[in-house]
């Protein structure tokens, strides 16, 4: 599936997204909730200063990952940084997803929800959560489940539950992005067998807490090729 979208997330380093410049990358991810990827609204604004010449295709589109922000925190990110995006990946209600894409309207809101390990939830209660965000959301993310944080965990969930999901999300046409433990040597297998709408990924392409351009070089072929 060739036209599966592409998000790296957790870049804050300018010279690393001047090697990545030659990737026909969709999205690069801004961490700016407590990580050690977190980046300063001062760096994101060099950082998304580099997106403006990219010469692989289309200008990647700067997503900003928040958790449980406050409206005033959007705000001054926002005056500083082009986001296109804002991902609330914290326990956000559908409402205050609603209340983040009415006071900012000229970003997309996405939505992270956390998927538990094998066993998961039942078609039912998938359906009724995803029909809760319908309308106050553009698009959604799934992540795995972790009881100490927000995401990043570098583990994957059990993909078995994502065709659930993904016809849950087709019925009210929401984008769905699979994130959770991705890298090279997996994303492959995920992309021909469920065709997600996009991937994310931030760990797996990392070597000693760095990006790694030849992993992330990786990671893009072998979304392209399935």
């Amino acid at each position: 599936m060739a036209d599966t979208r592409i998000k790296i997330c957790g870049l804050q380093d300018v010279e690393v997204l001047k090697s990545m410049k030659s990737l026909p990358l969709d999205y690069i991810g801004l961490i700016f909730a407590p990580s050690r990827r977190r980046v300063s609204a001062e760096t994101a604004a060099r950082l998304t200063a580099e997106l403006q010449d990219w010469e692989s295709g289309a200008v990647p589109d700067a997503v900003g990952v928040f958790v449980n922000p406050e409206l005033a925190e959007l705000a001054a990110v926002l005056e500083t940084v082009p986001l296109k995006v804002v991902q609330l990946h914290g326990e956000e209600s559908p409402q205050r997803c609603s209340e983040v894409r009415q006071a900012f309207p000229r970003v997309q809101v996405w939505k992270a929800l956390s998927v538990a390990g094998h066993g998961g939830n039942g078609a039912g209660s998938i359906q009724a959560l995803l029909e809760s965000y319908a309308g106050t959301v553009d698009a959604l993310l799934l992540d795995t489940y972790d009881p100490q944080g927000s995401g990043g965990t570098g583990r994957t969930f059990d993909w078995e539950q994502i065709p659930l999901y993904q016809q849950a999300a087709a019925d009210y046409a929401l984008p769905l992005f699979i994130a959770g433990g991705l890298h090279p040597d997996n994303v492959n297998e995920l992309v021909a067998g469920y065709a997600p709408y996009g991937v994310d990924v931030s760990s797996g392409v990392e070597t000693g807490g760095s990006k790694d351009i030849m992993k992330m070089t990786a990671f893009v072929e072998r979304v392209k090729q399935s």
